[in-house]
């Protein structure tokens, strides 16, 4: 006993002093298993190159490259933190295994046969069972219950007494609820806690780690007024990050300050509900509303690429680029009237939905109104081609194209440049839609045509006055925002993608409290 509990503290302490420090024992093991696994198999193949067919020494090469195999997957298998029956698995599928060697040993070299040999099939059965235990048995499981049924034998084993229970919660809660408590007054407390907690054998370091995190703060609550005149908090992070908000709004500022209360008197104790659906985004009448009274905590860097040509940026004062051009202008002064349209229009801008698909309809350079569809991937599907003078003629030509989609005819064609084209055409020859772009083959202009034949008829219409934010998911499956003029015109982009919408739109939130009153500084 000795022998092995020194040789496993020496596989621990290797481990540690080399990799990293382990999670658990059985990722220590797991790893050496791992590693004695792919020694065996690289042997094996070592010694089953230059043998001889029906040698002994090909006989033990085989055994040692099947014993390896087995060693590797189990390894592989050991380190993840499965469950009780899956580990159970793991090891019959690796007695399968050793059984099926033991029986080849036995049968090798007259009995062999490894074209129909049972042996392999009971080794490939070991194989499969260390592959179910492993993967396949916790895909099709969950472990919410089990997990819930071990939190709470914890909490039943930490806390015996219900009455101790409360009082260190309420203790804790107003500890929370008290941000004006200094240092000193602090460390009392916790020397209170730990000598309650200590009567029912709670876990001091949980403890102490967790009173670490509420002193050691990133984040500040801000109480402000929006422009509607109602009172509102948000938590924001010291990178600029906004990580929480009040959600509604209220009528007196100490209503608010009771909502920010509750949050933090509630919020440690509070447990953590999935919901399985796609994050939503601002409501259309509750927009986000920087604050108006607030400073930039962002400057627009203005300098020359190696084009010569001049753009912008947007940095926060923490270094992270929250937008930028997307463009370069031939002039400094044109350079100054796009930071200037930005500060203009993206406070105010607009929101715009793509379900996945929405018609904008927009007031090109020329004063005329057009409207196109769109993708929610930023992909223009179809647009009218022609403009109009006046809103409610574009608007008119949306509605027809909806109604009376099915009556219309699409047609493919190649044009001048070799390009395959569609058009869309009305009883009387009119062409009322276009492609827009040309595809290099003709399935691809056929693929375009299906889609608007499906998105058309139930997309929504958005008008785009004077600028709006759309996000769409880039072909590298990021998220990126763009603020467009409602003439087309992109005006500023995020620069970079983000893992989930939830970030995107919290990256434009950022652009609309900061861009307004960025000053501008020339690099």
């Amino acid at each position: 006993m000795a022998t092995d509990s020194s040789s496993n503290e020496l596989l621990v302490t290797w481990y540690r002093e080399r990799i990293g420090d382990p999670a658990t024992e059985d990722e220590v093991m797991g790893y050496w298993i791992f590693v004695l696994g792919a020694l065996l198999g690289v042997l094996g193949i070592l010694l089953l190159i230059p043998s001889e067919p029906a040698s002994s020494i090909r006989g033990w090469a085989i055994v040692i490259a099947a014993l390896g195999l087995s060693l590797l997957l189990a390894g592989s298998i050991v380190r993840l933190p499965l469950r009780e029956y899956s580990s159970l698995l793991v090891l019959a599928g690796v007695l399968v295994t050793v059984g099926g060697i033991i029986w080849f040993l036995v049968a090798y070299p007259d009995n062999w046969r490894p074209q129909s040999s049972p042996i392999i099939v009971v080794y490939a059965l070991g194989l499969l069972l260390m592959t179910v235990g492993g993967v396949f048995a916790p895909l099709l499981t969950t472990r919410a219950e089990e997990d819930v049924s071990k939190l709470q034998d914890q909490l039943d084993d930490t806390i015996a007494d219900e009455s101790d229970l409360a009082s260190v919660i309420d203790d804790l809660r107003g500890h929370i609820a008290d941000a004006e408590a200094d240092e000193e007054d602090l460390a009392r407390e916790l020397e209170t806690l730990r000598a309650e907690l200590s009567a029912t054998s709670a876990d001091e370091a949980d403890l102490a780690a967790q009173l670490r995190t509420l002193r050691e703060s990133q984040a500040r609550f801000e109480l402000y007024e929006d422009a509607g005149g109602e009172w509102r908090w948000r938590l924001r992070h010291c990178n600029g990050n906004i990580t929480a908000t009040s959600g509604e709004g209220y009528t007196q500022k100490h209503n608010a300050q009771n909502g920010l209360a509750s949050i933090r008197r509630d919020a440690l104790g509070a447990t953590v509900t999935l919901i399985e659906e796609e994050a939503q985004l601002p409501a259309e009448d509750d927009p986000f509303e920087p604050p108006e009274d607030r400073e930039s905590q962002a400057t627009f860097e203005a300098y020359e690429d190696n084009a010569s040509e001049y753009r912008w940026r947007l940095r926060h004062d923490n270094g992270h680029i929250l937008a930028d051009g997307g463009e370069g202008y031939d002039s400094r002064a044109n350079l100054a009237r796009a930071i200037d349209s930005v500060r203009e229009y993206v406070g105010p801008a607009q929101y715009l939905r793509f379900d996945p698909t929405a018609f904008e309809i927009y007031q090109d350079n020329a004063g005329e109104y057009r409207w196109r569809l769109v993708h929610r991937n930023g992909n223009i599907l179809a647009d009218g081609g022609e403009g109009y003078s006046r809103y409610h003629d574009a608007r008119r030509a949306v509605d027809r194209i909806q109604e009376d989609l099915d009556s219309l005819d699409f047609e493919i064609y190649e044009d001048n440049a070799a390009e395959y084209r569609w058009r869309l055409s009305s009883t009387n020859d009119r062409i009322v839609a276009d492609s827009g772009e040309g595809y290099t083959e003709r399935s691809e202009a056929a693929d375009a045509v299906e889609r608007v034949e499906n998105y058309a008829p139930d997309a929504d219409v958005l008008d785009v006055t004077p600028a709006a934010f759309e996000v769409y998911e880039d072909a590298g499956g990021e998220w990126r925002w763009r603020l467009r003029h409602r003439n087309g015109n992109i005006i500023a982009d995020s620069g970079e993608g983000y893992a989930d919408r939830s970030g995107a739109w919290n990256a434009i939130d950022g652009v609309k409290r900061n861009a307004p009153a960025a000053p501008t500084e020339d690099i």
